[in-house]
């Protein structure tokens, strides 16, 4: 008889405007906007429950693997952490049968490349959980219990909005309140803006990651202290946010550079890690190129930046940019968010 094997899958997303916005105390005290889009590079998780008394984690591209035997509580020691505290929660929550299992997972893109990684494999676990226990979590409360069990059990700092965005997949325009309180508006943008869109695009890997929680901790703390070019240079990305969604539904594609531009400039002041000599190099290189703008992918120091480039200038500014020794990456826009299904 073929064991079931259950499986799951959720979108990384790069965030076009309003980033930084969607973090606690900043979104809580003035409320938060950001405009982000799915791309075809995913965060992938599977079950298969075993005969034998051990619970098996495996996160393939990293080549990391803990085995234990069946409890309650898996320890947090700083591997495969994010595995673990959903496992913990899950089984806190609604019980887990008492069977042995191997959770093995994949991500497209390395950790800390700034496009939602950890919470988009986060979503992924938590959607193969969901498939396998039938549970009746729609897409709001999946997206919850994913901030929850990375903010608050594994004590991770960070925003709100790649959980929701691996999610419901598509290009949605965000809002974040105080008791986070998280809207979704997806936006309606016509196929021909969002192939431009894809068109003139670029997604370059740096080939250096970062770890977020540092930089997002020193943002956290300048609104915390009532640091007013901070917490100034966030009202600016909000209404970046406005613009960006702006442009996209009403087609106006020739303003989006500018719109990144703007954003590159006030996301430097949200804390000091943001930028640093080399990002600075790639961009001012880029734009000597032929990009109308840019921003660096997710919280800074590294890993993915994305660039605008208007009239065909795409193929001078990755030529330009392969002298830094990155990568431009294929991608395409997906409109899919989470996927679960059951094999066997």
């Amino acid at each position: 008889m073929h064991k079931k094997i259950y499986r799951s899958r959720a979108p990384l997303r790069i965030g076009l405007a309003g980033g930084g916005t969607d973090v606690s105390p900043y979104c809580d005290n003035f409320g938060g906007a950001i405009l982000n889009a799915t791309v075809s590079l995913y965060a992938k998780a599977t079950i298969e429950i075993s005969d034998c008394n051990q619970i098996i984690l495996e996160a393939f591209d990293r080549n990391e693997r803990e085995v234990y035997d069946i409890r309650n509580e898996l320890p947090l020691n700083g591997k495969l952490d994010l595995l673990k505290g959903v496992y913990n929660r899950i089984k806190k929550d609604y019980g887990f049968p008492d069977k042995g299992f191997r959770l093995s997972t994949f991500v497209d893109a390395p950790a800390g490349s700034g496009l939602g990684t950890s919470s988009t494999l986060v979503v992924a676990i938590l959607g193969a959980f969901v498939e396998l226990l039938k549970l009746p979590l729609g897409e709001y409360d999946i997206a919850q219990y994913a901030y929850e069990i990375e903010r608050r059990d594994l004590n991770l700092a960070g925003g709100r909005q790649d959980q929701y965005a691996a999610t419901f997949g598509g290009v949605n325009f965000m809002e974040f309140y105080g008791e986070e309180k998280t809207i979704v508006n997806p936006l309606r943008i016509k196929q021909d803006y969002l192939n431009e869109l894809e068109n003139n695009l670029l997604l370059y890997y740096t080939s250096t990651s970062r770890e977020s929680a540092k930089i997002i901790v020193e943002q956290q703390k300048n609104v915390k202290d009532n640091n007013e070019k901070s917490i100034e240079a966030m009202h600016q990305l909000k209404e970046q946010a406005r613009m960006m969604k702006e442009a996209l539904l009403t087609g106006k594609l020739n303003e989006i550079g500018n719109i990144l531009d703007f954003g590159f400039s006030q996301k430097r002041k949200m804390a000091h890690n943001i930028s640093n000599n080399l990002l600075e190099e790639i961009y001012e290189a880029a734009k000597k190129s032929g990009a109308a703008g840019g921003k660096i992918s997710g919280a800074g120091g590294g890993g993915f930046m994305i660039f605008y480039c208007p009239d065909n200038t795409s193929y001078k500014v990755s030529e330009t940019l392969r002298n830094f020794g990155g990568v431009v990456h294929p991608y395409q826009f997906t409109s899919e968010g989470l996927r679960s299904w059951t094999v066997g």
